[in-house]
């Protein structure tokens, strides 16, 4: 079976739609950085060295080229250490939305058997193939489930009293 020479257009609904759902994972993974920034910071206490300072800034520098599920991981290690309540859900619930953050990104698009369906082609690290069509519904649905993700992510951020600013956003009263 020979490769078509090019890939068929997604309609402008589906590609906004995907489009949407990956600029929800761009603000999850800001969520995270900053979640992982605030929880580890808070865990050094008030009289931190100077070298354990430093330890801690080379890493929180490293984090910004982290992949998402190595931020994940790292969350997920940050509360636990901190002892915030529900994390397993919530470390879950973000290792799938990688998994369909990976689907999102990296699928070659196909039309479906439905109109308004397509399927992605994507095989995972494990071999397995993406079953399902979708159509923007499904991909709007992802988008949803990253943004309220992220606003977990944001709220115990926000308990550690370590807040910030985000990027590119000014608070107006």
């Amino acid at each position: 079976m020979s490769l078509p020479r090019a890939p068929d257009r997604l309609p402008d609904d589906m590609a906004a739609a995907i489009g949407h759902a990956v600029a929800g994972f761009g603000f999850l993974e800001e969520a995270l950085k900053r979640a992982i920034f605030s929880l580890t910071r808070r865990q050094l206490g008030e009289d931190v060295s100077e070298r354990v300072l430093q330890d801690w800034l080379r890493r929180i520098e490293e984090i910004a080229d982290d992949t998402l599920g190595t931020l994940i991981d790292s969350f997920a290690a940050a509360m636990k250490q901190a002892g915030i309540e529900g994390r397993e859900g919530l470390s879950a619930d973000l290792r799938t939305l990688r998994l369909k953050r990976n689907l999102l990104c990296h699928a070659s698009w196909r039309p479906g058997s439905k109109p308004g369906h397509w399927h992605p082609t994507f095989i995972n690290t494990r071999g397995e193939r993406y079953p399902d069509e979708m159509d923007p519904a499904a991909v709007h649905a992802i988008h949803a489930d990253t943004l309220a993700a992220a606003r977990r992510v944001v709220s115990i951020m926000r308990k550690t009293g370590i807040d910030g600013e985000w990027a590119g956003y000014e608070d107006n009263p």
